[in-house]
Protein backbone atom coordinates (compact mmCIF):
# COMPACT_ATOMS: atom_id res chain seq x y z
CA UNK A 1 0.00 0.00 0.00
CA UNK A 2 1.39 3.47 -1.24
CA UNK A 3 0.81 6.16 1.66
CA UNK A 4 1.51 10.38 1.25
CA UNK A 5 3.13 13.15 3.51
CA UNK A 6 0.34 15.55 3.95
CA UNK A 7 2.53 18.68 5.59
CA UNK A 8 1.45 22.24 7.02
CA UNK A 9 3.52 24.70 7.73
CA UNK A 10 4.02 27.30 10.20
CA UNK A 11 6.71 29.44 10.27
CA UNK A 12 7.67 32.33 12.72
CA UNK A 13 9.46 35.20 11.72
CA UNK A 14 11.10 37.78 14.23
CA UNK A 15 10.59 41.35 12.44
CA UNK A 16 13.11 44.03 11.91
CA UNK A 17 11.44 46.49 14.08
CA UNK A 18 14.17 48.50 16.46
CA UNK A 19 11.78 47.85 19.39
CA UNK A 20 9.88 45.35 20.89
CA UNK A 21 5.83 45.03 19.68
CA UNK A 22 4.01 46.98 22.76
CA UNK A 23 7.02 48.74 24.39
CA UNK A 24 10.31 50.67 23.64
CA UNK A 25 12.62 47.84 24.72
CA UNK A 26 15.33 46.84 21.88
CA UNK A 27 14.80 43.96 19.86
CA UNK A 28 18.41 43.80 19.34
CA UNK A 29 19.89 39.81 18.99
CA UNK A 30 22.26 38.95 22.12
CA UNK A 31 22.96 41.16 25.56
CA UNK A 32 23.10 39.65 29.03
CA UNK A 33 19.97 37.64 30.47
CA UNK A 34 17.10 40.20 31.02
CA UNK A 35 18.95 43.44 30.16
CA UNK A 36 16.08 43.89 27.47
CA UNK A 37 13.19 43.95 29.29
CA UNK A 38 10.99 46.42 31.08
CA UNK A 39 7.86 46.26 33.36
CA UNK A 40 5.90 45.62 30.37
CA UNK A 41 7.92 42.92 29.02
CA UNK A 42 7.59 40.87 32.56
CA UNK A 43 4.21 41.84 33.05
CA UNK A 44 4.23 43.58 36.24
CA UNK A 45 0.58 44.87 37.70
CA UNK A 46 -0.72 48.19 36.31
CA UNK A 47 1.53 48.24 32.84
CA UNK A 48 -0.68 48.54 29.46
CA UNK A 49 0.90 47.63 25.86
CA UNK A 50 1.36 50.44 23.39
CA UNK A 51 1.37 48.82 19.92
CA UNK A 52 4.24 49.96 17.80
CA UNK A 53 2.66 51.20 14.13
CA UNK A 54 5.79 49.66 12.46
CA UNK A 55 4.76 46.18 13.18
CA UNK A 56 1.63 46.57 11.32
CA UNK A 57 3.97 48.48 7.62
CA UNK A 58 5.56 45.09 7.73
CA UNK A 59 2.81 42.99 8.31
CA UNK A 60 1.25 44.63 5.58
CA UNK A 61 4.49 44.38 3.44
CA UNK A 62 4.78 40.52 3.98
CA UNK A 63 1.30 39.76 3.41
CA UNK A 64 1.39 41.62 -0.15
CA UNK A 65 4.66 40.07 -0.91
CA UNK A 66 2.76 36.54 -0.62
CA UNK A 67 -0.15 36.95 -2.33
CA UNK A 68 -2.99 37.73 0.77
CA UNK A 69 -5.76 39.59 1.22
CA UNK A 70 -4.89 42.49 4.00
CA UNK A 71 -7.76 42.84 6.43
CA UNK A 72 -8.82 46.46 7.27
CA UNK A 73 -10.30 45.00 10.53
CA UNK A 74 -8.67 42.65 12.87
CA UNK A 75 -7.56 42.57 16.39
CA UNK A 76 -5.45 41.01 19.10
CA UNK A 77 -6.81 37.98 21.16
CA UNK A 78 -5.07 36.48 24.40
CA UNK A 79 -3.63 33.24 23.84
CA UNK A 80 -3.99 31.43 27.86
CA UNK A 81 -1.64 28.89 27.86
CA UNK A 82 0.84 27.42 31.44
CA UNK A 83 4.33 27.82 29.77
CA UNK A 84 7.24 29.32 31.81
CA UNK A 85 8.94 31.35 29.05
CA UNK A 86 6.21 34.47 29.07
CA UNK A 87 6.16 35.56 32.49
CA UNK A 88 2.15 36.78 31.78
CA UNK A 89 0.92 33.47 31.70
CA UNK A 90 -0.22 34.25 28.29
CA UNK A 91 0.27 35.49 24.54
CA UNK A 92 -0.57 38.51 22.94
CA UNK A 93 -1.59 37.40 19.46
CA UNK A 94 -3.88 37.16 16.96
CA UNK A 95 -6.73 34.29 16.41
CA UNK A 96 -9.97 34.95 15.47
CA UNK A 97 -9.22 38.40 13.26
CA UNK A 98 -5.63 38.37 11.47
CA UNK A 99 -4.22 41.07 9.50
CA UNK A 100 -3.68 39.06 6.47
CA UNK A 101 -5.11 35.79 5.10
CA UNK A 102 -5.54 33.71 1.83
CA UNK A 103 -2.41 34.08 -0.21
CA UNK A 104 0.20 31.68 -1.51
CA UNK A 105 3.64 31.20 -2.71
CA UNK A 106 4.80 29.12 -6.12
CA UNK A 107 7.25 26.63 -6.21
CA UNK A 108 9.00 24.29 -8.25
CA UNK A 109 10.35 20.93 -6.66
CA UNK A 110 10.96 17.94 -8.13
CA UNK A 111 10.64 19.43 -11.85
CA UNK A 112 6.75 20.61 -11.25
CA UNK A 113 5.45 23.99 -10.48
CA UNK A 114 2.30 24.25 -7.67
CA UNK A 115 0.93 26.43 -5.31
CA UNK A 116 1.33 26.06 -1.64
CA UNK A 117 -1.90 27.86 -0.06
CA UNK A 118 -1.09 30.46 3.03
CA UNK A 119 -4.35 30.28 5.49
CA UNK A 120 -3.29 33.29 7.50
CA UNK A 121 -0.89 35.69 8.50
CA UNK A 122 -1.17 37.07 11.98
CA UNK A 123 1.10 39.61 14.43
CA UNK A 124 1.83 38.02 17.69
CA UNK A 125 4.73 38.92 20.77
CA UNK A 126 7.93 36.27 21.14
CA UNK A 127 8.47 34.49 24.15
CA UNK A 128 11.25 34.17 26.02
CA UNK A 129 13.61 31.21 26.50
CA UNK A 130 14.62 29.07 28.85
CA UNK A 131 17.95 28.50 30.08
CA UNK A 132 18.49 24.56 31.21
CA UNK A 133 22.29 24.67 32.01
CA UNK A 134 22.37 26.25 35.09
CA UNK A 135 22.79 24.52 38.56
CA UNK A 136 20.28 26.50 39.79
CA UNK A 137 17.75 24.68 37.47
CA UNK A 138 15.84 26.40 34.48
CA UNK A 139 16.56 29.94 34.31
CA UNK A 140 14.22 32.73 32.35
CA UNK A 141 16.32 35.20 29.92
CA UNK A 142 13.17 37.76 29.26
CA UNK A 143 15.39 39.62 26.34
CA UNK A 144 13.04 37.89 23.77
CA UNK A 145 10.05 38.76 25.59
CA UNK A 146 7.96 41.06 23.32
CA UNK A 147 9.73 40.52 19.95
CA UNK A 148 7.01 41.11 17.30
CA UNK A 149 6.61 38.43 15.21
CA UNK A 150 4.47 37.43 12.16
CA UNK A 151 3.43 33.58 12.52
CA UNK A 152 2.92 32.51 8.61
CA UNK A 153 0.41 29.85 8.39
CA UNK A 154 0.43 27.50 5.35
CA UNK A 155 -2.40 25.23 3.95
CA UNK A 156 -1.44 21.34 4.06
CA UNK A 157 -0.57 21.38 0.57
CA UNK A 158 2.96 19.68 1.16
CA UNK A 159 3.91 16.96 0.12
CA UNK A 160 7.29 15.97 0.75
CA UNK A 161 10.87 16.94 2.41
CA UNK A 162 11.98 18.85 -0.70
CA UNK A 163 8.74 20.83 -0.94
CA UNK A 164 8.61 21.69 2.35
CA UNK A 165 12.09 23.24 2.44
CA UNK A 166 11.93 24.88 -1.42
CA UNK A 167 8.81 26.69 -0.13
CA UNK A 168 10.50 27.56 3.37
CA UNK A 169 13.37 28.88 1.63
CA UNK A 170 11.18 31.01 -1.08
CA UNK A 171 9.69 32.37 1.92
CA UNK A 172 12.38 33.56 3.45
CA UNK A 173 14.01 34.96 0.65
CA UNK A 174 11.26 37.28 0.15
CA UNK A 175 10.62 38.13 3.53
CA UNK A 176 14.11 38.92 3.40
CA UNK A 177 14.22 40.83 0.23
CA UNK A 178 10.91 43.32 1.68
CA UNK A 179 12.81 44.02 4.78
CA UNK A 180 10.06 42.99 7.01
CA UNK A 181 12.91 40.77 8.74
CA UNK A 182 16.80 39.77 8.62
CA UNK A 183 15.76 36.25 8.76
CA UNK A 184 18.81 35.32 10.84
CA UNK A 185 18.25 31.59 11.63
CA UNK A 186 21.44 31.38 13.54
CA UNK A 187 19.37 34.28 15.54
CA UNK A 188 16.47 32.63 15.98
CA UNK A 189 14.94 35.23 13.47
CA UNK A 190 13.63 32.57 11.48
CA UNK A 191 12.04 29.43 13.21
CA UNK A 192 9.32 26.75 11.28
CA UNK A 193 7.08 24.18 12.90
CA UNK A 194 5.86 21.16 10.56
CA UNK A 195 2.43 19.69 11.27
CA UNK A 196 2.92 16.38 9.98
CA UNK A 197 0.37 13.40 8.74
CA UNK A 198 0.39 9.88 6.48
CA UNK A 199 -2.54 8.97 4.26
CA UNK A 200 -3.01 6.05 2.12
CA UNK A 201 -2.79 7.60 -1.63
CA UNK A 202 -6.07 8.79 -3.16
CA UNK A 203 -7.70 9.03 0.55
CA UNK A 204 -9.27 12.39 0.98
CA UNK A 205 -9.26 12.72 4.81
CA UNK A 206 -6.23 13.65 6.77
CA UNK A 207 -4.21 11.22 9.57
CA UNK A 208 -3.52 12.22 12.75
CA UNK A 209 -0.93 14.70 12.74
CA UNK A 210 1.95 15.41 14.97
CA UNK A 211 3.71 18.84 15.05
CA UNK A 212 7.41 19.66 15.20
CA UNK A 213 8.53 22.56 16.71
CA UNK A 214 11.11 24.98 16.51
CA UNK A 215 13.26 24.10 13.55
CA UNK A 216 15.96 26.18 13.10
CA UNK A 217 17.96 25.30 9.62
CA UNK A 218 16.27 23.87 6.04
CA UNK A 219 18.64 20.97 6.30
CA UNK A 220 16.83 20.18 9.81
CA UNK A 221 13.74 20.71 8.34
CA UNK A 222 14.28 18.39 5.75
CA UNK A 223 15.65 15.46 7.72
CA UNK A 224 13.05 16.02 10.09
CA UNK A 225 10.13 15.61 7.74
CA UNK A 226 12.02 12.77 6.40
CA UNK A 227 12.27 10.64 9.36
CA UNK A 228 9.03 11.47 11.09
CA UNK A 229 7.33 10.51 7.77
CA UNK A 230 9.01 7.44 8.12
CA UNK A 231 8.34 6.51 11.86
CA UNK A 232 4.58 7.10 11.11
CA UNK A 233 4.52 4.87 8.15
CA UNK A 234 6.23 2.50 10.08
CA UNK A 235 3.93 2.56 12.99
CA UNK A 236 0.55 2.21 10.41
CA UNK A 237 2.19 -0.55 9.02
CA UNK A 238 2.42 -2.45 12.04
CA UNK A 239 -1.58 -1.33 13.60
CA UNK A 240 0.10 1.14 15.96
CA UNK A 241 -1.80 4.27 16.72
CA UNK A 242 -0.53 7.82 15.72
CA UNK A 243 -0.83 10.19 18.46
CA UNK A 244 -1.67 13.90 18.08
CA UNK A 245 1.29 15.21 19.93
CA UNK A 246 4.07 17.62 19.70
CA UNK A 247 7.91 16.73 18.99
CA UNK A 248 10.71 17.51 19.92
CA UNK A 249 13.85 17.20 16.82
CA UNK A 250 17.21 16.03 18.01
CA UNK A 251 19.35 17.36 14.45
CA UNK A 252 22.67 16.21 16.11
CA UNK A 253 20.64 12.03 16.56
CA UNK A 254 18.50 12.51 13.46
CA UNK A 255 15.61 11.48 15.63
CA UNK A 256 12.27 13.17 17.08
CA UNK A 257 10.65 12.63 20.27
CA UNK A 258 7.19 12.82 21.94
CA UNK A 259 7.31 15.96 24.34
CA UNK A 260 3.34 16.46 25.16
CA UNK A 261 -0.09 16.20 23.27
CA UNK A 262 -1.13 18.34 20.73
CA UNK A 263 -3.27 21.63 21.89
CA UNK A 264 -6.33 22.32 19.97
CA UNK A 265 -7.50 25.95 19.82
CA UNK A 266 -9.59 25.50 22.63
CA UNK A 267 -7.31 24.84 24.79
CA UNK A 268 -5.44 27.99 24.72
CA UNK A 269 -9.06 29.28 25.32
CA UNK A 270 -8.60 32.45 22.86
CA UNK A 271 -10.43 35.73 23.79
CA UNK A 272 -10.07 39.26 22.88
CA UNK A 273 -7.38 41.17 24.44
CA UNK A 274 -9.09 43.77 26.12
CA UNK A 275 -6.40 45.92 26.52
CA UNK A 276 -5.80 46.71 22.97
CA UNK A 277 -8.47 48.09 20.35
CA UNK A 278 -8.80 46.86 17.13
CA UNK A 279 -6.67 47.99 14.07
CA UNK A 280 -8.50 49.34 11.63
CA UNK A 281 -6.17 49.74 8.19
CA UNK A 282 -7.30 52.47 5.42
CA UNK A 283 -7.09 51.04 1.74
CA UNK A 284 -4.41 54.64 1.16
CA UNK A 285 -1.94 52.46 4.17
CA UNK A 286 -2.56 49.53 2.14
CA UNK A 287 -1.97 50.71 -0.94
CA UNK A 288 1.40 53.08 0.25
CA UNK A 289 2.63 49.64 1.16
CA UNK A 290 2.16 48.22 -2.16
CA UNK A 291 3.83 50.99 -3.53
CA UNK A 292 7.29 50.72 -1.36
CA UNK A 293 7.39 47.20 -2.11
CA UNK A 294 10.65 46.43 -3.51
CA UNK A 295 11.57 44.50 -6.46
CA UNK A 296 11.33 40.63 -5.24
CA UNK A 297 13.40 37.86 -6.49
CA UNK A 298 11.05 36.38 -9.06
CA UNK A 299 10.89 39.67 -11.25
CA UNK A 300 14.81 39.87 -10.46
CA UNK A 301 15.87 36.79 -11.64
CA UNK A 302 13.54 36.89 -15.09
CA UNK A 303 15.12 40.61 -15.05
CA UNK A 304 18.62 39.35 -14.91
CA UNK A 305 18.01 36.63 -17.59
CA UNK A 306 16.91 39.61 -19.45
CA UNK A 307 18.77 42.54 -19.36
CA UNK A 308 22.06 40.37 -18.14
CA UNK A 309 21.96 37.59 -20.76
CA UNK A 310 22.21 35.29 -18.12
CA UNK A 311 20.85 31.53 -17.45
CA UNK A 312 18.32 30.91 -15.49
CA UNK A 313 20.28 29.34 -13.03
CA UNK A 314 22.85 31.72 -12.58
CA UNK A 315 20.09 33.70 -11.82
CA UNK A 316 18.36 31.91 -9.53
CA UNK A 317 21.74 31.81 -7.45
CA UNK A 318 22.24 35.08 -7.49
CA UNK A 319 18.97 36.26 -6.00
CA UNK A 320 19.43 33.33 -3.04
CA UNK A 321 20.13 35.85 -0.91
CA UNK A 322 19.45 39.95 -0.79
CA UNK A 323 23.03 40.22 -0.04
CA UNK A 324 24.11 38.16 -2.78
CA UNK A 325 21.94 40.11 -5.33
CA UNK A 326 23.14 43.46 -3.75
CA UNK A 327 26.75 42.57 -4.33
CA UNK A 328 26.50 41.28 -8.03
CA UNK A 329 24.39 44.29 -8.89
CA UNK A 330 26.65 46.64 -7.14
CA UNK A 331 29.74 45.18 -9.17
CA UNK A 332 28.04 44.63 -12.81
CA UNK A 333 27.05 48.71 -12.25
CA UNK A 334 30.83 49.11 -12.28
CA UNK A 335 31.99 46.29 -15.08
CA UNK A 336 29.78 45.34 -17.60
CA UNK A 337 30.70 41.66 -17.63
CA UNK A 338 27.64 40.39 -16.06
CA UNK A 339 28.55 36.54 -17.07
CA UNK A 340 32.33 37.09 -15.89
CA UNK A 341 31.01 38.55 -12.32
CA UNK A 342 28.63 36.03 -12.09
CA UNK A 343 31.19 33.19 -12.37
CA UNK A 344 33.12 35.09 -9.51
CA UNK A 345 30.50 35.24 -7.24
CA UNK A 346 28.80 31.81 -7.72
CA UNK A 347 32.14 29.69 -8.35
CA UNK A 348 35.21 31.59 -6.86
CA UNK A 349 34.02 33.12 -3.98
CA UNK A 350 31.92 30.80 -1.94
CA UNK A 351 34.57 28.62 -1.20
CA UNK A 352 36.53 31.10 1.06
CA UNK A 353 33.29 32.39 2.89
CA UNK A 354 33.05 28.54 3.77
CA UNK A 355 36.53 28.41 4.82
CA UNK A 356 35.83 31.25 6.37
CA UNK A 357 32.58 30.79 8.41
CA UNK A 358 31.61 33.94 6.90
CA UNK A 359 28.40 35.25 4.97
CA UNK A 360 28.58 37.72 1.48
CA UNK A 361 27.83 40.43 3.78
CA UNK A 362 30.55 39.89 5.36
CA UNK A 363 33.52 39.66 2.72
CA UNK A 364 36.10 42.25 4.06
CA UNK A 365 36.16 44.07 0.32
CA UNK A 366 34.01 45.68 -1.61
CA UNK A 367 32.48 45.24 -5.28
CA UNK A 368 35.36 47.73 -6.54
CA UNK A 369 37.58 45.71 -5.52
CA UNK A 370 36.33 42.98 -7.59
CA UNK A 371 35.97 45.32 -10.41
CA UNK A 372 39.90 45.74 -10.30
CA UNK A 373 41.02 42.42 -9.95
CA UNK A 374 38.84 41.45 -12.84
CA UNK A 375 40.03 44.61 -14.96
CA UNK A 376 43.74 43.53 -14.18
CA UNK A 377 42.60 39.73 -15.61
CA UNK A 378 40.81 41.67 -18.40
CA UNK A 379 44.12 43.99 -19.82
CA UNK A 380 46.28 41.01 -19.03
CA UNK A 381 48.27 42.34 -16.32
CA UNK A 382 47.65 39.40 -14.46
CA UNK A 383 46.33 35.28 -15.46
CA UNK A 384 43.25 34.12 -14.17
CA UNK A 385 45.38 31.43 -12.38
CA UNK A 386 47.09 34.49 -10.44
CA UNK A 387 43.42 35.95 -9.63
CA UNK A 388 42.41 33.41 -8.04
CA UNK A 389 45.82 33.49 -5.80
CA UNK A 390 44.71 37.51 -5.87
CA UNK A 391 41.39 36.65 -4.35
CA UNK A 392 42.42 34.79 -1.40
CA UNK A 393 44.64 37.25 -0.08
CA UNK A 394 41.73 40.17 -0.77
CA UNK A 395 39.97 37.60 2.31
CA UNK A 396 42.49 38.53 4.53
CA UNK A 397 41.94 42.22 6.41
CA UNK A 398 45.14 43.97 5.57
CA UNK A 399 45.62 42.48 2.51
CA UNK A 400 45.26 45.80 0.82
CA UNK A 401 43.82 46.29 -3.03
CA UNK A 402 44.50 43.80 -6.10
CA UNK A 403 47.27 45.77 -7.46
CA UNK A 404 49.09 45.92 -4.10
CA UNK A 405 48.88 42.52 -3.75
CA UNK A 406 49.90 41.90 -7.39
CA UNK A 407 52.87 44.43 -6.60
CA UNK A 408 53.87 43.11 -3.21
CA UNK A 409 54.08 39.31 -4.42
CA UNK A 410 55.82 40.11 -7.94
CA UNK A 411 52.89 38.60 -9.51
CA UNK A 412 52.46 41.05 -12.36
CA UNK A 413 52.46 38.73 -15.79
CA UNK A 414 55.10 39.06 -18.50
CA UNK A 415 54.60 40.88 -21.43
CA UNK A 416 57.35 41.62 -22.95
CA UNK A 417 57.39 39.98 -26.45
CA UNK A 418 61.56 39.80 -26.23
CA UNK A 419 62.13 39.00 -22.64
CA UNK A 420 59.35 35.69 -23.33
CA UNK A 421 61.34 34.69 -26.58
CA UNK A 422 64.45 34.43 -25.15
CA UNK A 423 62.94 31.75 -22.46
CA UNK A 424 60.22 30.01 -25.16
CA UNK A 425 63.90 29.53 -27.17
CA UNK A 426 65.49 27.95 -24.74
CA UNK A 427 62.70 25.61 -23.88
CA UNK A 428 62.50 24.79 -27.66
CA UNK A 429 65.90 23.93 -27.68
CA UNK A 430 65.91 21.85 -24.75
CA UNK A 431 62.99 19.92 -25.77
CA UNK A 432 63.93 18.63 -29.43
CA UNK A 433 61.66 15.59 -28.74
CA UNK A 434 58.67 17.87 -28.25
CA UNK A 435 59.49 19.66 -31.87
CA UNK A 436 59.72 16.46 -33.82
CA UNK A 437 56.43 15.00 -32.35
CA UNK A 438 54.87 18.32 -33.69
CA UNK A 439 57.01 18.34 -37.30
CA UNK A 440 54.68 14.34 -36.92
CA UNK A 441 51.46 15.89 -36.52
CA UNK A 442 50.87 15.73 -32.55
CA UNK A 443 49.99 19.18 -31.84
CA UNK A 444 49.32 18.11 -28.45
CA UNK A 445 52.58 19.03 -27.56
CA UNK A 446 52.38 22.61 -28.36
CA UNK A 447 50.65 22.30 -24.73
CA UNK A 448 53.77 20.41 -23.30
CA UNK A 449 55.64 23.53 -24.34
CA UNK A 450 53.17 26.17 -23.33
CA UNK A 451 52.73 24.01 -19.47
CA UNK A 452 57.23 24.08 -19.32
CA UNK A 453 56.94 28.24 -20.24
CA UNK A 454 54.67 28.75 -17.15
CA UNK A 455 56.64 26.45 -14.75
CA UNK A 456 59.88 28.55 -15.80
CA UNK A 457 57.87 32.35 -15.07
CA UNK A 458 56.57 30.61 -12.15
CA UNK A 459 52.59 31.26 -13.89
CA UNK A 460 53.52 35.11 -15.01
CA UNK A 461 54.11 34.48 -18.52
CA UNK A 462 51.00 36.04 -20.54
CA UNK A 463 49.85 32.65 -22.14
CA UNK A 464 47.90 33.99 -25.19
CA UNK A 465 51.51 35.53 -25.93
CA UNK A 466 53.53 32.84 -25.32
CA UNK A 467 51.12 30.51 -27.16
CA UNK A 468 51.65 32.92 -30.14
CA UNK A 469 55.38 33.59 -29.54
CA UNK A 470 56.00 29.52 -29.52
CA UNK A 471 54.10 28.60 -32.98
CA UNK A 472 55.78 31.45 -34.40
CA UNK A 473 59.30 30.42 -33.21
CA UNK A 474 58.27 26.24 -33.57
CA UNK A 475 57.37 26.75 -37.07
CA UNK A 476 60.78 28.65 -38.34
CA UNK A 477 62.23 25.97 -36.45
CA UNK A 478 60.47 23.61 -38.22
CA UNK A 479 60.93 25.66 -41.53
CA UNK A 480 64.50 25.68 -41.71
CA UNK A 481 64.83 21.72 -40.95
CA UNK A 482 63.45 22.01 -44.62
Amino acid sequence: MDYEIVIGMEIHVEMATKTKLFCNCTTEFGGNENTHACPICLAMPGTLPVLNEKVLDFAIKAGLALNCEIQHYSKFDRKNYFYPDLPKAYQTSQFYYPICKDGYVEIEAGGKKKKIGITRIHIEEDAGKLLHESVDGTLLDANRCGVPLVEIVSEPDIRSAEEAQVFAEKVRNILEYTGVSDCKMEEGSLRFDVNLSIREKGAEAFGTRTEMKNLNSFRALGRAVQYESKRQVIDIKKGREIIQETRKWDDVKGVSSAMRSKEEAHDYRYFPEPDLVPIILSEERIEEARRTLPELPEAKQARYVRDYGLPQYDAEVLTASKATSQFFEKTVALYDEPKQISNWIMVEIPPFLKEKEISIEEIPFQPEDLVELLTLIQKGKISGKIGKKVLSLMFEESAGSPSQIVEENQWAQMSDAGELSDIIAKIIDENQKSLDDIAKGNKKAYGYLTGQVMKATKGQANPQLANQLIREMVEKKLNSRD
